[in-house]
Order: C-alpha cells, then sequence, then structure tokens
C-alpha cells in the first residue's frame, strides 16, 4: 500500500515468497528510512547487522536486568522479510528502527507470562474467552481452501515478484482490511502495539524522512494505514505498566527452533525448506531433490540419478494433478517416499529432519553485547576447541590428557549452572577405567539466556560455578542431594567450593536419622573417591565422610527394612544394591586392592568394613516375619541379602539352598515367598542352572501354590523371571518341560549279547569297502571277531 511518504510492506514472519517480495519493494521504493516491527531496544544493536560475522539465523534475546530469566527472543533466518529488510537499510547506509513496544513492558512486575515472549501487556479483564483467530486460516477458508499453510504457500511463497513489486502488498493489505472490519482477529495487546507503532511512524515524519518503508506483519497494515489522533494514540499507551529495564543482544539461532513456537508465535514447520526455496534461483525442485539423493546415499542408501529424475517427474505430475502452480514441499516429500525412500518412513524421517528441518546455527559478532561469563565461555571454547554446533554429536575424552580433563571440567561446571551443553553419555569404547568419559554435545539458542541468569554468580565460569555450588549446598535439605553435589565439584575441578559443601555435608549427616537417606547418599561419595588417581584430588575427607556413612548404614539397615510396604521395599532394595557396590569399591579387603583414593588414614577408616556390611545382610536374612508382615523385614529384602551374601562368597549354595527350602515351605505365606524368590534372582538366574537342587525346590513350590493365591504371586514371579536373561529363561524352560526336576535320570539301557553269525556275515563286506583280507573264524569263540 503506497501514500505519498509511507510504504506499508505486510509480510508473514519467515517467510520466503514475502522476503523476496520485500527486497524488490524496497528496491522499487528507495525509501530513505526502514520502520520494522520488534522490540524498540534493538535500535541499540541493529548496526551489527553491517557485520560480516552476524549470520543467520540470529536472534534478537531481550531480558530484565533484575531478572535474567525474564528474556524473550525475536528470531531471524535470512529467509525472514524482516532480515531482508535490515540487510537492505545498512548496506545502503539508512536510518533503520524498530517500532514495536519495548520488550521492557513485558518484563514488568504485573506480567506473569513466562513464555519465550508474554502474550498479554498488561493483564486485562476484557480478554475474549478464545485466542484471536488466525487470519491466514479465515482467508483460506475464504478462497475455499481447507490448508491454511498450503493455501499461503500457492499465492505469495511460490510466486516471484512481478512488474510491480508493491502491487502484492496493496492485495494482502485490502484483505486484512476486510477482516479488520469484521473484527476478527483483532486483541486489547495488538491495539497497544499498533498504537506504539502508530507514534514511531509520526516520529519518522518530524525527523524529516519523506519516504519510509514499514515492514510488519500484514494483520497491522490496516491499523497503520489510518492514523487516528496522537491524543487517541497516548490514551492507549498510558494504560501501560512501569517498563522494566532490559537488556538486548544478538544470539545465535538455529532452524530446528524457529521449527517451534518461537518469537512471534510463528513457528514454522520447514525452515530447511523455506532457506532451500529463497536462496536457490530457477526451479528449486530438481536442486533439492539432489541434495535429498546426496543425502541418502550418504547413509548406504541406493540411490541413482535416475531415481533423481523420477522423482521430479513425479513431483511435478502431483502438483498439476493437485491445482498448484508449483511443486510444493508435499508434492516433493511425497515423491521422495514413494521413488528415493521406496516407500521407507525411516528413511524419509531423515530426510525431513536433516533437509526439512535441518541444524544451521547462526553466528555473532564478538562486538555484540555480552555478559561477562558469556565472553569467558566464549574464550574457554576457542582455547579448547570446543566449537558450539546445533547438530548432536559424540565426545570421547582421555582424562589423563590436560585438554580433554579441562574439557570435561568445563562441561561439568556448565551442568552445574543450568546449561546442560554436554551430556554424559554411554562411550562406544568399552571401558571400565576411570580416565575416560563420553559426552553427548548440543548447543540450544536458549542457552544465552541460561547464561545470563548463572552471570548473578560470577564473570567466569569457574567462580561461577564455585559460588553457585556454595549456594545450592546451603539451600540443599537431602543428605544425597549434598552427596550428589560433592560429586560434581569433584569432576567439575571446584576446590574452592568442597570445603563449604563439605561442612554442609557432615552437619546434615550428623542430624540425618534416615538410614533410607544415608543409603542413598553414600554411592556418590564412594564415586567421588573414584576419580582421585586422573583428577588428583586429595580425598583424606571424602574418604573420612564415606566411612562414617557407611558405618551408620550397617548398624541401621536391619531395623530400618522391617516393616516396609512393597513400594518402600523395592526402593530399599535398589538401596541395598548400590550401598553393597559403593562398599565393595570403600573397603580394600573387600576386593583384594586398595580402595579408589586410598591414604593410610583412610585404608584405616575402612578396615573390616566389609565384614560388618555381611554382618548386617545376615542379620537383614534372619529377620523373618514370625508374627506377620508388620513384625519382620519383607522377603524381596530377605532374599535379596541372600544373594549378595552367596555372590560374595560368605555363604555356600547348601546354606543358600537351606534357606530357600525354609523359605518355600508351607509355613511361609506365598506372597512373602513370591518376594524372597524375586530378590534371590534379582540379577541373574544362571545359579539355577549351575545347582539343579534350587531349580528343583522352586519348581515343587510353584506346583504346590493353591489356586487361591496362585493369581496374587504370579505377577511377581512374572515380574522376576521376566528380568532373567534370554538363553537362562530358555534353558530352564527346556530343563522343567523335560521331566520332573527331582527325579533322576534313568540309567541306560545295557546292550544284549552279540550275535555273532549275523556278525561275522557282514565281515566281508567290511572288509571289501576298507580293501583289508577278511579273518573269519570257523567256529565261534569267545572272542570277538
Amino acid at each position: 500500500m503506497k501514500d505519498t511518504e509511507v510504504a506499508l510492506l505486510g509480510i508473514r514472519h519467515h517467510g520466503p515468497g514475502s522476503a523476496r517480495a520485500v527486497a524488490a519493494a524496497l528496491v522499487q521504493w528507495q525509501p530513505d528510512a526502514v520502520l520494522i516491527e520488534g522490540p524498540a531496544e534493538a535500535d541499540a544493536v541493529v548496526h551489527l547487522a553491517a557485520e560480516k560475522d552476524l549470520v543467520p539465523p540470529v536472534a534478537l534475546l531481550a531480558h530484565a536486568v533484575d531478572d535474567p530469566a525474564k528474556a524473550a527472543f525475536w528470531p531471524y533466518a535470512e529467509f525472514s522479510p524482516e532480515w531482508v529488510a535490515i540487510r537492505h537499510a545498512v548496506d545502503r547506509d539508512l536510518p533503520v528502527r524498530f517500532i514495536d513496544l519495548p520488550a521492557g513492558y513485558g518484563f514488568a512486575p504485573a506480567d506473569s507470562a513466562d513464555g519465550d515472549r508474554p502474550d498479554e501487556l498488561p493483564a486485562d479483564g476484557d480478554r475474549p474467552d478464545e485466542l484471536p483467530a488466525d487470519p491466514l486460516a479465515l482467508l483460506a477458508e475464504a478462497a475455499g481452501h481447507d490448508d491454511p499453510e498450503r493455501w499461503w504457500e500457492d499465492v505469495v511463497e511460490h510466486r516471484a515478484p512481478g512488474a510491480d513489486a508493491l502491487a502484492p502488498f496493496a492485495a494482502v493489505a485490502e484483505a486484512m482490511a476486510a477482516l479488520r472490519a469484521e473484527g476478527l482477529g483483532e486483541s486489547r495487546r495488538d491495539r497497544l502495539r499498533e498504537a506504539y507503532m502508530r507514534q514511531q511512524i509520526r516520529a519518522a515524519r518530524r525527523a524529516g524522512h519523506r519516504r519510509i518503508a514499514v515492514v510488519c506483519g500484514a494483520f497491522h497494515v490496516p491499523a497503520l494505514a489510518t492514523m487516528p489522533t496522537v491524543a487517541h494514540d497516548r490514551a492507549l499507551l498510558a494504560e501501560l505498566p512501569k517498563k522494566a529495564k532490559a537488556d538486548i543482544t544478538w544470539i545465535p539461532w538455529t532452524h530446528r527452533r524457529l521449527s517451534q513456537a518461537t518469537g512471534y508465535g510463528a513457528g514454522i514447520q520447514s525452515p530447511g525448506w523455506y532457506h532451500h526455496l529463497f536462496t536457490t534461483e530457477g526451479d528449486p525442485v530438481p536442486r533439492w531433490l539432489t541434495r535429498a539423493a546426496e543425502l541418502l546415499r550418504a547413509e548406504d542408501h541406493p540411490v541413482s540419478s535416475a531415481h533423481v529424475i523420477e522423482a521430479v517427474r513425479l513431483a511435478e505430475t502431483l502438483a498439476v494433478l493437485r491445482g498448484r502452480p508449483l511443486a510444493g514441499l508435499t508434492e516433493t516429500l511425497d515423491a521422495v517416499r514413494a521413488v528415493l525412500c521406496e516407500g521407507s518412513d525411516v528413511a524419509l524421517e531423515l530426510v525431513r529432519d536433516r533437509l526439512v528441518v535441518g541444524d544451521e546455527l547462526g553466528e555473532v559478532p564478538e562486538a555484540a553485547p555480552a555478559v561477562p561469563l558469556q565472553r569467558d565461555l566464549a574464550r574457554l571454547q576457542r582455547s579448547l576447541r570446543l566449537k558450539p554446533a546445533a547438530a548432536a554429536r559424540d565426545l570421547d575424552l582421555d582424562l589423563r590428557k590436560d585438554t580433554d580433563a579441562a574439557r570435561s571440567r568445563l562441561l561439568h561446571r556448565l551442568r552445574l549452572l543450568g546449561v546442560e551443553w554436554g551430556v554424559p553419555a554411554r562411550s562406544a569404547v568399552n571401558s571400565t577405567g576411570t580416565f575416560r568419559e563420553s559426552w553427548r554435545l548440543c548447543w540450544q539458542p536458549e542457552f544465552a539466556v541460561r547464561i545470563a541468569e548463572a552471570a548473578q554468580w560470577g564473570t567466569t565460569v569457574e567462580e561461577a560455578a564455585v559460588n553457585k555450588a556454595v549456594g545450592t549446598a546451603r539451600a540443599a535439605v537431602e543428605l544425597a542431594e549434598l552427596t550428589g553435589l560433592v560429586e560434581t565439584c569433584l569432576l567439575a575441578g571446584l576446590s574452592g567450593a568442597l570445603p563449604a559443601v563439605m561442612r554442609v555435608l557432615a552437619d546434615c549427616a550428623a542430624l540425618d536419622t534416615d538410614v533410607a537417606h544415608l543409603a542413598g547418599a553414600l554411592p556418590a561419595l564412594v564415586r567421588a573417591l573414584r576419580y582421585g588417581d586422573v583428577r588428583g584430588t586429595d580425598h583424606g575427607a571424602l574418604a573420612g565422610a564415606a566411612a562414617g556413612l557407611a558405618e551408620r548404614v550397617c548398624v541401621g539397615l536391619p531395623p530400618a527394612c522391617v516393616g516396609l510396604d512393597a513400594e518402600s521395599a523395592a526402593a530399599m532394595r535398589a538401596r541395598i544394591d548400590e550401598v553393597h557396590g559403593a562398599i565393595a569399591l570403600l573397603d580394600p579387603d573387600a576386593s583384594g586392592q586398595a580402595a579408589p583414593g586410598d591414604s593410610p588414614g583412610a585404608s584405616a577408616e575402612t578396615d573390616g568394613l566389609a565384614d560388618r556390611w555381611a554382618a548386617a545382610l545376615r542379620s537383614l536374612a534372619r529377620r523373618e516375619p514370625a508374627g506377620g508382615p508388620a513384625t519382620g523385614a519383607p522377603g524381596l529384602l530377605r532374599g535379596r541379602a541372600v544373594r549378595l551374601l552367596l555372590d560374595d562368597g560368605r555363604l555356600d549354595s547348601k546354606e543358600a539352598g537351606r534357606r530357600l527350602r525354609l523359605v518355600l515351605s508351607v509355613a511361609s505365606a506365598p506372597a512373602d515367598a513370591a518376594g524372597w524368590v524375586e530378590g534371590f534372582l534379582t540379577g541373574g538366574g544362571a545359579l539355577l542352572l549351575h545347582d539343579p537342587r534350587l531349580l528343583a525346590l522352586l519348581d515343587e513350590w510353584l506346583t504346590g501354590v493353591g489356586a487361591e493365591v496362585f493369581t496374587d504371586v504370579l505377577p511377581l514371579l512374572r515380574r522376576t523371571f521376566a528380568g532373567l536373561e534370554a538363553g537362562v529363561r530358555t534353558t530352564i524352560g527346556g530343563r522343567v518341560a523335560a521331566g520332573p526336576l527331582g527325579v533322576a535320570p534313568p540309567a541306560p539301557e545295557t546292550a544284549g549279547e552279540l550275535d555273532r553269525d549275523r556278525a561275522d556275515a557282514a565281515v566281508p563286506v567290511l572288509a571289501l569297502l576298507l580293501g583289508v583280507r577278511p579273518k573269519i573264524p570257523r567256529q565261534a569263540t569267545g572272542r570277538n571277531t
């Protein structure tokens, strides 16, 4: 729409067709100022768009200075019309201004929105119960289309600009005016924003600009074309809350994040496809299908040039049959599935993920505003050669190398600060050594907000992590949380935080009398001790704390297991298994080797710990529910205790069989017996194959369970045997099917006496076959021939 001074270019955010139309319109209109829908604070950083290092996709990040968690994003891709307008202005040294409401209004205390961009400024009582209707959906419905995305692609995205580059914007403005005249799609927030935009257009006129281009959402064009009085707009804006102070900068963005509903709420499903449409000259379909074929070939799918040719023909034919001007994404993907993927949805999903969406990650210049913590992280990323990337990748570290150890410390420190750039992963290299770590790295744009939040703890990554660890320890209420924090501090190399964390841990452990809490806290401390040899950390205080916790667990475990219900018993069984493994590492006598982080003092504190733990397990195994379930330990825990003693060689198989026979006797409740069996067999059922007596006892008990209680114990037994190895289950089933397990196998039948006459008759034939001379006795003798 064009008047004497202002050209209103109504666009759809993140639309390649709109971006091409804006580029052509700006060339034709030749404005002396460009106004763009976006937060007014962005005026301070828009000049950075002239830097070559600012590579889309990028986003404007605004956050409240006093509360960085309150943040909003305005993302731009290379095919975003706003980005095209920004580049047009900075390349020609034209003034460019952002004219939407300042982001600070959205961060006002009265606003309670938690999303990427606040929806209401401010909260109002006359907001409609339903969200405003989608204008594109209304227009598509009026045009007889049931798919607004497909309709918009046909009329805008797939069409090249004509002779008059402003004509499409006039048509869109007329359509939006018809919707606005019916009051469709309007909200109070839109009215506030449009009042502010009109004020900024007036300011541009007062600044002496005569040819102004305004790039904004098409829905706002009718409201900006008709200017009400200044007093009217001022009255509207007087309702705004007090503006909070906000900082703004550029951050890298990704195509994958563009595919989500962020920023303007205009999340698109195919940013990779739109990028291809915008950057490709001529027919985009053949080139895109060529890229798809290249991707599939790289993944070992048999795709040839003939496949590409047929796929292009199919996509074009489908477009003609469906009445579309060009083959769109729907037709192209149908062709990919039918021809390139040969009907495979798995291969098609690969194309969707890599090409339709993509993992493109933008870049920002070092001159962009950033908190000191962000700059320190960037310095560490460069020095350690860890470049952020949107595509997930695996990283294996050898902690014996200085660079890899420093990388490990950085990733652990970032996790402590809430920046999950790296997540521990299972290594493809089988290794039980503590010198190897594996990570899964994937950079997300929202990490910029978390880094801004973490800046309150310090100006460097190490300082912030130390302060965050101390603050977390002081606020912790669970002992397991503190021991996990100690482990994190060791992994992250935060020696400055360990003394304060250990003091809090000692105080909490002294006051906590819950054995379950103590048992849950011990494994993390012992795991921390394992890193001493590689990371060179002093573990004297840790070993003492771990030994103290272990002693208290040994003393308190048997009585703590009495009267537990099924859910609590299952949780306690998991803790018993973890403590058992921890004590095996902690006591040098338990495994026949030095304990992790072993020192003379630590060894003295842990000597005999394995024996005391075994005594606790024996005591637990004997706590039978003589007077009812509340008077003894659950069968699940008693059976588990017996199995752990058996595996450690502190109980022989004969004694284990005796205990199994007792618990499976008629005096025991079937449900308790089934729980005992579950605890005993958890972790492996091969012992039933090595000791047939145990299997026979179990089979005899199971066949004797009454019908009235069989359905009660069946789920427990199914769960128990489902946890056994597949080969063990198969072998047990075969032995049970072969016959009674307690009966000795029958002796083989003895052979009858030899019929010598019949045997002698066969000798000539055998001699002929063997090529020897037969020797047949003339008379039968007592010897074999």
